[in-house]
């Protein structure tokens, strides 16, 4: 790699997350189960305020997931910003479905919900807010908006564990919220990512799912089509580590944006990522 290359971020990685992953080795469970899963999604869930998380192999996984899980299918149409990352459309193609581009707030950057409100047919039937770059999107209208045309609201907080919006966490507002945990994402577990809900019938659909729709009650017995879908214990080894870190990952975040503010904040022609009322930006990056 060229010494030039400046990443868009790099993890941060202690000697705890070290030793998270040697005992996860160590363990002989370096699959799909292991005492680091369960304990990576429940605290997880804790810090994001939902009933429920679950561990996925990748954030764009995540998407998918929730959206079948949400009944999302051919024929229908869920809008998304027209500035995010292509996972975001790429999933809700994963599902026949249509991704029905809105405009972006001017100052948010994130998705316009007066734009959204023109771009709803009678075959819409979820939106996507990506609390973009760390800001969380304006959801009080979004939440209004989806309540009065019965769709699903789909958290893309890939870019945002930890930002809070009037007082919630990202994640814990909508139906439901996926996170990634790709490298250059706030905390990190390789490749990887989390759905969490407060929904018991959408967290056991897609954890039904996620095993390749394995029944319960009849093990290599499937009833529908299913994924592979899974993290691995020593992914959730290396992420709960992160997580017991997350906060001062964010306020280190937050340190290096004063940094940019202290130093371009004057200078004519720059616009900085803002920070709206009552919302908490974890600034992914400036």
């Amino acid at each position: 790699m060229s010494k030039r290359f400046i990443p868009v971020s790099e993890p941060t990685i202690t000697e705890k997350e070290i030793e998270y992953v040697l005992k996860a080795v160590k363990s002989g469970w370096v699959s799909s189960l292991g005492e680091f899963i369960t304990k990576f999604e429940e605290d997880f869930a804790k810090f994001v305020g939902t009933k429920f998380a679950l561990t996925v192999t990748n954030g764009t996984a995540g998407l998918h997931l929730a959206l079948i899980s949400c009944g999302i299918k051919e024929g229908d149409e869920v809008i998304v910003p027209d500035l995010t990352f292509i996972a975001t459309a790429n999933a809700v193609k994963y599902t026949g479905a249509t991704p029905v581009f809105a405009d972006i707030d001017k100052d948010t950057w994130c998705i316009s919900p007066e734009d959204i409100r023109k771009k709803i047919t009678s075959r819409t039937k979820a939106i996507i807010p990506v609390h973009l770059y760390g800001h969380p999107a304006d959801m009080d209208p979004i939440l209004q908006i989806a309540r009065e045309y019965g769709l699903y609201v789909i958290e893309d907080c890939a870019e945002a564990h930890g930002a809070e919006y009037k007082g919630k966490k990202v994640g814990s507002i909508g139906h439901c919220g996926v996170f990634s945990f790709y490298g250059n994402k706030i905390i990190t577990t390789g490749e990887g990512g989390m759905i969490t809900t407060n929904d018991e019938n959408l967290y056991e659909k897609a954890k039904y799912l996620r095993d390749h729709a394995m029944s319960k009650e009849k093990r290599y017995w499937h009833t529908e089509i299913g994924y592979n879908y899974r993290m691995t214990n020593m992914q959730a080894a290396l992420g709960l580590a992160q997580l017991e870190r997350i906060n001062e990952i964010i306020n280190k975040k937050r340190r290096i944006f004063e940094w940019y503010k202290e130093e371009l904040s004057d200078l004519e022609g720059i616009k900085l990522i803002p920070e709206k009322e009552k919302v908490k930006n974890v600034y992914r990056m400036v």
